[in-house]
């Protein structure tokens, strides 16, 4: 089979998806706003959110343009054999990954430079330093390599031990991974940024006593220091089972009322009591164990690896071309199932801060959560099908509407 040219077309058919989806974006920008958020923007405000997208989109396009170039070129010319050094499995697979790894950090940190330093800088969104954008990219590649080199590893000894039986127990592995990293996200979230605790007062009442009168125990509610990096807002409940731990942006608290907060996480709980979280967890776990299987197909198909330069069989060049060839083409599909869920999911949660008094708070707290964001008010009916896991704004309102219509 002549593997390279298949592994070519696949590649640049996915990069042509990526393009469309691009395209399909850039061009709803012109789409008209709904009536119901036609008072997230005023004129002015609406004007940079219009300059802010057609700028950020076209950084994108040249992003992408400029990965898929560098990672083309890599493929055509047999480039990655050179960094597979020593002749051990282990040592030459962890090279090429690591290789790949300071690849993409390096244009990664370009563009990340270009949309935090310059674009998101001149429309007031970065708070950033230069040594602290510096220090988390350095951040982002340790922990990248780390995870890579450890889940490599472990798969080429599982797969030099017992051969087709690490689909199961890898498999296995991988969906322990998934949950595990839901639970260690919040201390990952700690070497970025710093927490304090919610003082006493009224929204501390009001968050706690909304959670326990659900059933939920408070452990903590913390404060990230979200604006020393950037303007926007948000806020997120960490922890299993029913203990949680209620995480606030600062620029969250200071951009909105208690009663407001408090409809956010009362659609955050809407969440929690239906078990979106696990879920939706579902098409993740469907998605780790493609990975395993075309990961394993990979590994085992040794007349790949000549076609591409190489001696014979390297793990990291095969993790490559999972994560950058194989999967993307995989994607679509995954996402187009995960999104759907995931707006049904929204809608849902959004009825359950109705049911608990929170329905005109919740949409202003989320249209002020629009303008903080810079949101896209009329994105286009395809790009939401395919990507976006919120409905839109507008048609999230109408719901909301429709259900406290429907409460009296």
């Amino acid at each position: 089979m002549p593997y390279k040219p298949v592994f070519l077309v696949l590649f640049v058919l996915s990069f042509l998806y990526d393009i469309f989806l691009q395209t399909v974006s850039y061009r709803s920008k012109n789409n008209p706003i709904p009536e119901n958020v036609k008072d997230v923007y005023d004129g002015e405000t609406y004007a940079k959110w219009l300059s802010y997208h057609r700028e950020t989109a076209l950084v994108g396009l040249i992003s992408s343009s400029v990965s898929f170039l560098i990672y083309l070129l890599l493929l055509v010319f047999d480039v990655f054999p050179t960094a597979a050094l020593g002749p051990y499995p282990y040592v030459s697979s962890l090279c090429v990954l690591a290789f790949v790894l300071l690849l993409d950090s390096l244009t990664g940190a370009v563009f990340g430079y270009i949309y935090s330093m310059k674009i998101d800088e001149k429309y007031g969104f970065n708070k950033m330093t230069l040594k602290t954008f510096v220090a988390d990219q350095i951040k982002s590649f340790v922990i990248q390599l780390v995870i890579f080199g450890v889940m490599t590893s472990l798969f080429i000894l599982l797969y030099e031990t017992i051969g087709d039986w690490i689909l199961i127990l890898f498999s296995a592995i991988m969906i322990l991974v998934l949950f595990g990293m839901v639970f260690l996200a919040p201390y990952f979230s700690r070497i970025y940024n710093k927490f304090t605790p919610l003082e006493e007062g009224e929204l501390r009442d009001k968050l706690t006593g909304l959670l326990e009168k659900n059933g939920y125990k408070v452990r903590e509610i913390q404060v990230m220091d979200a604006s020393k990096r950037s303007s926007r807002s948000n806020a997120y409940f960490s922890g299993l089972g029913r203990s949680k731990t209620i995480v606030l942006y600062d620029t969250l608290i200071s951009s909105m009322t208690p009663d407001e907060i408090t409809a956010v996480f009362a659609h955050e709980l809407g969440h929690g009591l239906h078990k979106d979280t696990f879920k939706n967890s579902f098409i993740g776990i469907l998605q780790m164990i493609a990975i395993v299987i075309l990961a394993w197909l990979t590994v085992r198909t040794e007349s790949i690896y000549p076609a591409f330069g190489f001696d014979g069989r390297n793990y990291g060049f095969a993790v490559i071309l999972v994560m950058t060839v194989e999967m993307p083409v995989l994607l679509p599909l995954f996402s187009l199932a995960a999104s759907a869920l995931s707006r049904r999911a929204e809608y849902r949660a959004d009825r359950h801060a109705v049911d608990e008094g929170y329905g005109r708070e919740l949409i202003s707290g989320l249209k002020k959560l629009a303008k903080d964001n810079l949101s896209d008010l009329s994105p286009s009916k395809t790009e939401v099908a395919l990507t976006y896991s919120h409905p839109p704004l507008s048609q999230r309102i109408a719901a909301i509407e429709s259900a406290m219509k429907n409460k009296q």
